[in-house]
């Protein structure tokens, strides 16, 4: 364990050594998931109600359970969030998973599936640090939190065990749990274990024939058991308010490309922009990247112990269809399209399928890849040939040293305003009313999520950024539908000019005010805030207040 945590802290030692620093590859996601860790401190103290709040977006609020709560983390985290605020116990979720998910492997592999100590590190180390894991770490904790995917394993397996009452009861407990970190790793794991228990259930008849009445009965006791807790939650994901349809058709097109599974990530060791440019759609899902030299090894794992173990043949056979699912509904080679037939093509529209995302199928890949590297360093350490064990050992480490986890990139944040942190905010939104930062809280526009998180969500915002419906058909988008003041901000941040500002321009904009509930508007200090402030004069009609460090209008004052 200690090798993990310091491998975790290599990873993430710059976001620890400057506590006002970021992850500069996708600040927005970080300022999400603290917002989430706030949330989830009010749940745990009875302040929140957890799988709605009306805390951003408002007058509509979000759907938590359609937008990665992770109350199985956030709610377990709240006396850290409570004591040192979301931005610590953000970094503390980061590494804390990097560490427990190695952790995990380790014990379950060691303990219970190999029983090799070595093998295990290895597995465990590349389940943990594979460059898909620390590219998902660039801001998807929740995605990094895999520490429950062994154990549903482990418990999975021990179904076919006699005591299955308690078998299946222990395995419920583990995918409620998981249900509430990650549903997409939840069903994932799912979809392999079902792919390996048939494949080897097809080799191995005579082992099933004489386990599968404690398995079945353990597995209903699980299913029982999780549909009585989880149908609610996910009855809200599905139906409830701000629920969606399926995700935007531009991500729902993220698909690996077939260059990419040899490539190196630009969080490798050896690898940089350069080798990772035009592979992936982000720096946070380059989830395929694992390199010429371990793609041989692995191959060479396969050839040389696929007739001797009905595991490696399962795994095999879940490793190509995860790979096959993650090149998405256009199978594309450096970017162009190869012609060669899709299989998520004619899956992304199935219901639940059409709410994930298809190149995270190979970030389910590293697990096969992590337990056949397992495999095949416990089958080298049968060899008593010292050549043999160095060749092996030579092989593992060409295979593994390009792709060795660098520090995470950090970027400075933004300080939080004084308006904030003094509580200055309440005085502008007792009732419910909500504090419209301009410009509004989106994608790109984030600090605003983050300020609000550091009040454990208490400060409401109009707009926001998080999964919601849209259009008649609800597909989802990244924040709310446009409103005219929206559409205004837009023409000036893209084109830098104040257009005139006419008697309905005006009257959209107070309609507007109303339709947030709006306290006030606040412009934060920014490089641009001067051409904020006379965009929002010219808007409004009367020059801001300006209070501590920030400019304001008083939404009461502006209606009358």
């Amino acid at each position: 364990m200690a090798s993990f945590f310091v491998l975790a802290a290599w990873v993430t030692w710059r976001i620890w050594l400057h506590p006002s620093w970021g992850l500069a590859a996708n600040r927005a996601d970080q300022a999400f998931f603290e917002w989430m860790l706030g949330h989830g401190a009010l749940v745990a103290t009875g302040q929140a109600a957890p799988f709605f709040s009306d805390q951003m977006n408002v007058p509509l609020g979000i759907n938590l359970m359609a937008n990665t709560s992770v109350l199985g983390i956030s709610i377990p985290l709240a006396p850290v969030t409570l004591l040192f605020g979301p931005h610590v116990a953000f970094n503390v979720f980061l590494t804390g998973s990097l560490v427990l998910t190695a952790t995990s492997w380790y014990f379950v592999l060691s303990r219970y599936l190999l029983h090799r100590r070595l093998a295990a590190w290895v597995g465990a180390g590349f389940c943990a640090f594979a460059p898909g894991m620390i590219s998902q770490a660039n801001g998807h904790p929740n995605l990094v939190a895999q520490f429950l995917v062994p154990v549903l394993i482990w418990r999975t397996l021990e179904l076919r065990r006699p005591r299955w009452v308690r078998n299946g009861f222990l395995l419920a407990l583990v995918v409620i749990w998981q249900a509430f970190i990650n549903l997409e790793i939840l069903f994932m794991t799912a979809v392999g274990l079902v792919i390996f228990l048939v494949v080897t259930a097809a080799v191995r008849r005579r082992s099933v024939v004489a386990a599968w009445r404690p398995f079945v009965l353990g597995g209903l006791v699980a299913v029982g058991i999780s549909l009585a807790v989880l149908w609610y939650p996910i009855a809200l994901l599905l139906w409830g308010p701000q629920s969606y349809s399926g995700l935007p058709d531009e991500v729902k097109g993220y698909g690996a490309d077939l260059a990419a599974y040899v490539a190196l990530s630009r969080e490798s060791l050896l690898g940089s922009m350069s080798t990772a440019r035009g592979l992936a759609q982000n720096a946070a899902e380059e989830n395929s990247f694992f390199g010429w030299p371990l793609i041989a090894l692995v191959v060479v794992i396969v050839v040389l112990l696929v007739r001797r173990s009905v595991a490696v043949l399962g795994l095999l056979v879940v490793g190509v269809v995860f790979a096959y699912l993650s090149l998405g509904p256009v199978v594309r080679l450096h970017g162009s399209p190869t012609g060669i037939p899709s299989l998520w093509a004619s899956l992304h529209d199935v219901p639940v399928l059409s709410s994930a995302v298809p190149t995270r199928w190979a970030l389910a890949v590293t697990p096969v890849v992590g337990l056949l590297l397992a495999l095949g360093v416990a089958a080298a350490s049968a060899f008593t040939s010292v050549a043999f064990r160095s060749l092996a050992a030579a092989a593992l480490v060409v295979a593994l040293v390009p792709i060795a986890p660098t520090a995470l990139p950090a970027t400075k944040l933004s300080d939080t305003p004084t308006f904030v942190s003094s509580g200055t905010w309440q005085r502008y939104a007792s009732g419910g009313r909500s504090i419209v930062f301009v410009p509004m809280p989106n994608s790109g526009i984030n600090d605003p999520i983050r300020w609000s998180a550091a009040t454990l969500t208490r400060m409401p915002l109009a707009g926001g950024y998080f999964l919601a419906p849209v259009g008649p058909e609800r597909i989802a988008s990244f924040t709310s539908e446009y409103r005219p003041t929206n559409y205004f901000l837009r023409y000036v941040s893209r084109s830098g000019r104040i257009p005139s500002v006419s008697a309905e321009t005006r009257a959209n904009a107070l309609s507007d005010l109303s339709y947030w509930n709006a306290g006030a508007v606040v412009i934060p200090k920014r490089r641009d805030s001067q051409r904020w402030i006379k965009t929002l004069t010219q808007l409004y009609g009367v020059p801001p207040q300006k209070v501590g460090d920030v400019w304001l209008w008083d939404a009461a004052a502006l209606r009358k």
